[in-house]
């Protein structure tokens, strides 16, 4: 701790650079999993395909798929941010699905009664009801994200990271290893608790829209 009080503006920097590329990622990864997940969603087949493909990247070590993509992105942050973009898909796409899935086919029929269309039961209806178990993925996908991003300070990609890799390079710097590892470790609680919060904030709507609907 004594390291993050001496330099605050150091660990504020680095935090904002690892901010930067999860966030990034995530962003990107959500936007790509929603028309992934709706467009799989009607055929078991699709799903099976597309999950095996998603799952395959996520085998692959973090360190490796980053090198892949250095000769096509370079060394810079951009190629962590493809890698996240990657490695958390499964778990969106997976997550996206189930949630649509576990939708009660009465509550649908009973809004399309009500006259409305597609999009007005996607955006009243589906998406509410699906969204806590989405933000379970999100969540689950930002700790990931998080803890992969650790190591893209070893490919010029900034953040905390940078801490543990340079307390290591530099003998007896165990200061900069503790600030970076409980930096990380108190970003992950962060986003973990404020997602948590989120889940049970729409778990709560959810359960009142599905007592109004019976």
């Amino acid at each position: 701790m004594d390291y993050i009080f001496k330099n605050p503006l150091v660990v504020f920097q680095l935090l904002w650079q690892h901010l930067f590329v999860t966030g990034i990622a995530l962003v990107v990864a959500i936007l790509i999993s929603l028309p992934v997940s709706l467009l799989i969603l009607r055929s078991r087949r699709l799903t099976t395909i597309v999950l095996g493909i998603l799952s395959a990247f996520y085998t692959i070590p973090s360190i490796a798929l980053i090198i892949l993509l250095l000769p096509v992105t370079g060394l810079n942050e951009w190629s962590v941010i493809i890698a996240l973009i990657l490695y958390v898909q499964v778990i969106l796409v997976r997550n996206n699905v189930a949630a649509l899935n576990g939708i009660d086919p009465v509550i649908v029929e009973a809004a399309r009664g009500m006259g409305m269309n597609r999009r007005q039961l996607w955006w009243r209806v589906q998406l509410p009801l699906a969204l806590p178990v989405m933000l379970a993925g999100i969540r689950i996908a930002a700790i990931v994200a998080i803890g992969i991003a650790t190591v893209g300070a070893k490919f010029n990609a900034g953040g905390l990271g940078r801490l543990l890799f340079d307390g290591i390079a530099q003998t007896g710097r165990y200061d900069k290893i503790w600030a970076g590892a409980l930096a990380v470790a108190a970003l992950a609680l962060a986003v973990n608790l404020a997602l948590v919060a989120l889940e049970r904030y729409f778990s709560y709507t959810r359960k009142i829209q599905q007592r109004a609907a019976a």
